[in-house]
């Protein structure tokens, strides 16, 4: 794999350092800032949002601005928010502070994916995302148990003292990169004459329907990932601690899977993978809400985790399959609101369902999602998958 290539799957994973930590920190801040639990959930809410309404003008730099220049800022918010957030004392000025880190995930992710599909030839676009997700699971995993160890010693403030400084290194490193340079891409006129052509450009019938496939089986993934704690807890008896231990494994599982989903893409095409990794899916969480002993429960949640990590490198290429080089970052933006719009608005949805059902009924609401989904998938082009080897 080529350097450059490496070093924004280094990136991606200094990126995804935070992604459960501020979730996971919930029930100590109610503790020490004598909230309700509705307030400590606005670290989770309000972050989210500001992050997913910085996807379009992400897509509009990752396409005018150089790709080491767009790494460095994302590496620069998310330090100094880090360093910002350790020293904080006030509920407020710790939701700024993870707004803006949660800022740097669409800035890195849309500049940096757009720009690897560059570097990297779709036939091999699989592989490459696998391993970049593989490293994301791996910061992932490294900002929980980091955050273990701190809740035990210092304090949960020296999680994000003790890796803010390494992150920002990282980024002075991304600066003077001469690999991470953007390819400038030649623009033709008859693209850039009017706005009707540039989206035309962008929003193609087969783009269009991948939309709606993914949006449809994000409701699905959501509503069954937001409950799962609380249905351990509530419906299934799980401790507290044993539930948020087997919700733990996710990130673990995710490793090998985002690997598994990068080899998969490559051999049978992205469409396929993402078929298969969907069915595996939904299948998974019917069986896992049938299941009562806890070994099984646990069993059937890691095969769960495995096929969720699968679906990533399969989505990404197919984003890269079917839309111009040129207008790639804009793209991804595109990709990265619809799958955030869907994933902000669901758990209402799906908290409105157990309201007038039960916490078991979001895995039947989750399941037909996900089938919706997958039906939908169904009639992008083969040509999706022309990439591989075996088509």
């Amino acid at each position: 794999m080529e350097k450059p290539v490496w070093m924004i799957c280094t990136t991606h994973m200094f990126i995804e350092i935070y992604l459960f930590v501020q979730v996971a920190l919930i029930p100590v801040i109610v503790q020490e800032f004598q909230l309700s639990l509705i307030e400590a959930s606005l670290v989770a809410t309000i972050p989210s949002l500001v992050a997913l309404l910085m996807n379009v003008p992400s897509g509009f730099l990752a396409d005018r601005l150089s790709t080491n220049h767009l790494l460095f800022t994302s590496m620069l918010i998310e330090g100094f928010s880090a360093l910002l957030i350790s020293q904080t004392n006030n509920f407020w000025t710790l939701v700024l502070g993870v707004s803006l880190l949660k800022i740097s995930s669409p800035i890195y992710h849309i500049s940096g994916l757009s720009q690897m599909s560059r570097f990297v030839k779709l036939e091999r676009m699989g592989r490459s995302i696998g391993f970049h997700n593989a490293l994301g699971n791996v910061g992932s995993a490294a900002g929980i148990l980091s955050l273990t160890f701190f809740l035990l010693t210092f304090g949960w403030r020296w999680a994000y003292l003790f890796w803010g400084v390494p992150i920002l290194i990282w980024g002075f490193i991304l600066l003077i990169s001469q690999q991470l340079k953007t390819k400038r891409i030649d623009r033709n006129d008859t693209e850039e004459k009017t706005t009707p052509r540039k989206l035309s450009y962008i929003f193609s019938t087969s783009l269009l329907i991948f939309l709606v496939a993914i949006s449809f089986r994000e409701v699905g993934s959501t509503s069954a990932y937001t409950f799962m704690t609380t249905y351990f807890v509530n419906v299934r008896g799980l401790f507290e601690s044993t539930a948020t231990l087997i919700f733990g494994l996710g990130p673990f599982v995710g490793i090998a899977g985002s690997i598994c989903g990068g080899y998969l893409t490559e051999r049978a095409g992205a469409k396929k993978a993402l078929s298969v990794a969907i069915l595996g899916c939904l299948t998974s969480l019917l069986i896992l809400s049938l299941m009562t002993y806890t070994l099984l429960l646990g069993l059937l949640y890691v095969i769960y985790a495995l096929f969720m990590s699968l679906l990533w490198s399969p989505m990404n290429t197919i984003v890269a399959a079917v839309t111009p080089e040129s207008k790639r970052g804009l793209s991804y933006s595109v990709y990265f609101f619809a799958e955030g719009l869907t994933a902000s608005i669901t758990p209402i949805i799906a908290a409105g369902v157990i309201a007038v059902s039960s916490v078991w009924f979001v895995f039947p609401f989750s399941v037909a999602f996900m089938t919706v989904g997958l039906i939908t998938l169904q009639f992008l082009p083969k040509s999706v998958d022309k990439s591989s080897p075996s088509s």
